[in-house]
């Protein structure tokens, strides 16, 4: 669940820099997409205050209009919940702005209906970096787990033998994932193939 990504929410953003959190949203979002894990997009008053979802995260899944609310908690629109609960799933993966309020209210309300939850830290940022560390350890300290794009990604891949998405999981390194990626790119350049290891 990919949580009010939008220029209003990412302006105030101070805890990290907006370009590191664009960058590291699209990549978990390219990441749910490789190993097709259902996702949902969200928005708050997108119209009226917020504006529409960052663009690159909408150009990862184009056919999806993002669920718009008005309530500052995502779980609290009945459509938001709905969609959730339609996939079956007992773990939920979850990312937003700002941590210390559109994430963190979720994050705890899924808690409270008995899933798995795990959030994104690093592709979620707050008002401060105060603000964001103090709801870090508020979801942890609830039972939610923290992990951050690239492990999320490196965890479904599991095997570098595992050659059924091998391909995109380094692309998506190579583009997102600093100087990991750029790593890739030279074992690729320099050895004529690159290893994830």
């Amino acid at each position: 669940m990919l949580i009010d990504h939008q220029p209003q929410m990412g302006f105030a953003v101070k805890s990290h820099s907006v370009e590191l959190v664009r960058n590291n949203t699209e990549a978990l979002a390219k990441s749910a997409k490789v190993f097709d894990v259902p996702t949902i997009l969200t928005t708050v008053s997108a119209k009226s205050f917020s504006g529409s979802i960052f663009p690159e995260v909408q150009a990862v899944f184009p056919d999806q209009k993002p669920i718009d609310r008005t309530t500052m908690n995502p779980w609290e629109d009945k459509r938001v919940t709905d969609k959730v609960n339609s996939f079956g799933k007992s773990k939920i993966v979850m990312a937003g702005l700002w941590t210390e309020v559109c994430l963190v209210d979720p994050v705890l309300s899924a808690l409270d209906q008995g899933f798995e939850v795990y959030f994104i830290s690093d592709a979620s940022g707050g008002v401060s970096e105060e603000a964001h560390n103090m709801a870090v350890e508020r979801m942890i300290q609830a039972g939610a787990k923290p992990m951050t794009w690239m492990q999320y990604m490196l965890e479904m891949q599991r095997d570098w033998a595992n050659q059924e998405n091998y391909k995109e999981v380094l692309d998506i390194a190579k583009q997102h994932g600093g100087t990991y990626g750029l790593g890739a790119h030279y074992a690729e350049e320099m050895f004529g193939g690159s290893e994830g290891n």
